[in-house]
């Protein structure tokens, strides 16, 4: 089967990884096919195009050729920078970082998820504006984790018990848990009204940066409490007590004075 070729996808690099002495392999994250890997040949060479431009959190537009249906890995053709924003930095990037570890954790290869890129390209310009700090950064990583969880099918239903598909009580509070999903919350438990998981499933129903924006305003209220129950379903769906960016994001804390 004769190549085909990918021209002018908006995408970014969620990471990459030496190939050879002069090459890499990236993992793309593209609007309309979803996460892909390829290869960029001699994009370690000091005069190669690809070099300024294969950077991670950055708006490009590429090109790829597909070998055929079963090809893992691609081959780059072109990548350029769309520009609009500059590279995220300090506690910023490090949020970008943890997004792209959650992407490549969570997103099988070769399945578009449009509306969810749409967000990621929303969010990752909200960092690169430098004004996100303390809770409104939280408010955005937590609305981008319930928009991806929903996306690839790891999100119950959040206006009804999971088990029972009962209703929620007004007076109620409701704890999000792996596998259990939606359930009364045990004295102690860190946990949400009835309202509140229903104004959540609410702006979920929405869609692209529109849905995004209605969804960080659901969660700002209440995001200390949404924080770690939207934090145990990760790890366990990602498969790690401990993912990655977060022990950095420790073991730099534990380096200040």
């Amino acid at each position: 089967m004769p190549a085909r070729r990918i021209s002018d996808e908006p995408a970014y690099v969620l990471h990459r990884y030496d190939w050879s002495e002069s090459s890499l392999i990236l993992e793309l994250f593209t609007r309309r096919h979803g996460r892909v890997a390829a290869v960029a040949k001699g994009a370690k060479r000091p005069t190669s195009n690809f070099r300024p431009v294969l950077l991670p959190l950055q708006p490009l537009r590429v090109a790829y050729g597909v070998a055929g249906e079963n090809a893992e890995i691609h081959a780059l053709k072109g990548a350029e920078w769309v520009g609009g924003h500059v590279m995220p930095a300090g506690e910023a990037l490090l949020a970008g970082t943890y997004l792209n570890e959650l992407l490549l954790r969570l997103l099988a290869r070769d399945d578009p998820h449009i509306p969810l890129f749409d967000a990621y390209a929303g969010v990752v310009r909200v960092l690169a504006g430098g004004g996100t700090r303390g809770d409104a950064l939280e408010s955005v990583l937590r609305a981008f984790e319930l928009l991806l969880l929903r996306e690839v099918g790891l999100l119950p239903s959040l206006d009804a018990q999971t088990l029972t598909q009962g209703g929620l009580a007004t007076l109620g509070r409701y704890v999000l848990v792996p596998e259990g999903g939606l359930r009364e919350a045990a004295s102690g438990e860190r946990s949400l009204a009835g309202p509140q998981w229903q104004a959540l499933q609410a702006a979920l129903d929405g869609s692209g940066e529109a849905g995004f924006s209605a969804v960080l305003r659901a969660c700002a209220p209440f995001v200390a409490d949404l924080k770690p129950q939207l934090r145990t379903l990760l790890h366990y769906h990602c498969g790690a007590s401990m993912l990655r960016t977060r022990q950095f994001m420790m073991d730099i804390q534990g380096l200040l004075p």
